[in-house]
């Protein structure tokens, strides 16, 4: 989650020229390095793990330009839209949903270690009481909670940026990159917002929800068409950031909308 919008892969032009698509290595610059990782920053808080994925990233940017210039922006009109991969939900299968293990980090959070197993706490039970997921904390790991862990799906650990605060991933990225990191400044001021609710927006990406306001009714922050809707477009949405024409103007919780469209996902 970040405070200002990151507009990544946006489109020139109108739907009665050529399209202005940019080049990979203009598309490539607008990504921010992750320096304790190395990994891309895209979208504020979204991550390309290699310049294999980016590659990949940029010809569906390529493609959801051309067939955005197609058919003038338009969607399917059924707030919560879940990622697509090859065609596909980017969801967890049943028995990962239920099983959605991690560890937070002791030594990355020293005296703010509590705070965080609590907010995630009350991140994750936000969409348990909505959908059929699990979030199972395994404090057993806490000890050596890093990338490299595969004894649980995920970590949560700190890190020194200001480049966000806060950023997760999808169900489809590999262990490595299958972190939420939370950035020292989350635990400054961050009015209205709260650690909890950043993580309720965190949270929503590790199981398959986009940003909202990639949907072209937000008229602004477009990323891609890499996405299907699973309910009526929501400015209030947890996973729409608020600059980006979004209406709620509180901390970020789910909407009726959220709630429902997690339930549909994740019957």
């Amino acid at each position: 989650m970040k405070r200002f919008a990151f507009v990544f892969g946006m489109l020139v032009g109108c739907a009665d020229s050529a399209p202005q698509v940019l080049s990979y290595d203009e598309f490539k610059a607008q990504a921010a390095v992750e320096p304790d990782t190395g990994v891309y920053i895209f979208n504020g808080d979204e991550i390309v793990t290699d310049d294999v994925a980016m590659q990949d990233m940029y010809q569906r940017y390529v493609e959801s330009v051309y067939a955005s210039i197609d058919d003038g922006y338009a969607t399917d009109e059924q707030g919560l839209i879940v990622n697509v991969v090859g065609g596909r939900d980017d969801k967890w299968d049943a028995n990962t949903a239920a099983n959605l293990t991690y560890c937070v980090s002791q030594s990355s959070f020293g005296s703010r270690y509590n705070a965080v197993v609590s907010a995630m706490d009350a991140a994750a039970s936000a969409w348990e009481s909505t959908a059929r997921v699990n979030f199972i904390h395994d404090a057993s790991q806490d000890g050596n909670c890093n990338n490299r862990n595969n004894s649980v799906l995920f970590n949560v650990r700190q890190v020194q940026t200001s480049q966000y605060l806060a950023r997760s991933f999808f169900p489809s990225t590999g262990r490595k990159g299958r972190e939420i990191l939370i950035s020292f400044s989350s635990f400054g001021n961050i009015s209205p917002w709260t650690l909890n609710g950043v993580l309720r927006h965190e949270t929503g990406h590790t199981i398959g929800f986009r940003h909202e306001h990639t949907r072209p009714e937000a008229g602004t922050c477009f990323e891609d068409n890499n996405w299907r809707a699973l309910t009526a477009y929501d400015s209030s949405s947890v996973m729409h950031y608020p600059q980006c024409n979004g209406t709620n103007n509180g901390d970020l919780v789910l909407t009726n909308l959220d709630k429902t469209g997690a339930g549909i996902l994740y019957p």
